[in-house]
């Protein structure tokens, strides 16, 4: 099972990234596998959920086949922490920036997508903050119920789902908590925003709702995502 590293940066965080310069260094990374830029969407998105004002200002996703190779990278002042510095456009500050690390479960749609690097989709980024009551039933239910229901929307791309995982990290950046989030892809905003406006998305609100019971609040954010390609360095 992949290992994922998320950097989050804080609502109104100034620092972007030039992608030629992360694609470079990122590329020199051992075990790195994959690596995706998200930004925001601004506007209203889904009908049924608000899209909230403190979305972040950015999420890197860091994919590892295994945890050894990720914990390698995170040292202080390691592989990763170097590229953040050579190609951020301003400098990260400790406090701008959050970092979780989850173990993925990939599942594959009817319609997947066949060449990942080098191109630009969309992406709605989901998190379950929790706790919940009773980690093992409500995992043990959402496992069960709310990716086939998922997997029914229409033109979608990946679905990936990532539970916590507790790791070593010397990136001087505070820790997300959340029990669980998942990610669901589509080639463009039009086919995101046609797939959160169908009947779909009804029975998934309901699985919603028969969810064991937890805490905390359920952020939704719909992503502009660029898939960088590490492959030609």
């Amino acid at each position: 099972m992949q290992a994922c590293l998320f950097l989050f940066g804080e609502r109104d965080a100034a620092a972007l990234f030039d992608l030629s310069a992360l694609q470079e260094y990122a590329a020199r990374i051992d075990g790195l596998r994959r690596l995706i830029v998200h930004e925001p969407i601004a506007g209203e998105v889904d009908p049924r959920i608000a899209q909230k004002q403190d979305a972040p200002s950015y999420v890197l996703q860091w994919y590892f086949d295994e945890l050894a190779p990720l914990e390698a990278a995170l040292v202080a002042d390691g592989a990763i922490h170097r590229v953040l510095h050579s190609a951020a456009h301003e400098a990260l500050s400790a406090s701008s920036v959050t970092q979780q690390i989850m173990a993925v479960r990939t599942l594959a749609p009817a319609h997947a997508a066949s060449n990942r690097e080098h191109i630009n989709r969309c992406t709605y980024l989901v998190a379950y903050e929790g706790p919940a009551d009773d980690f093992n039933a409500w995992l043990a239910h959402y496992l069960r119920h709310h990716p086939p229901l998922m997997l029914q929307l229409p033109a979608l791309r990946e679905l990936e789902i990532y539970t916590r995982i507790d790791v070593t990290s010397g990136l001087p950046f505070g820790r997300a908590l959340a029990m669980q989030r998942n990610k669901v892809v589509f080639d463009d905003f039009s086919a995101l925003a046609d797939a959160l406006a169908s009947p779909v998305r009804d029975a998934m609100r309901r699985d919603f709702h028969a969810l064991p019971p937890y805490g905390g609040a359920t952020p939704h954010f719909a992503m502009r995502s660029t898939y960088v390609n590490l492959a030609t360095y």
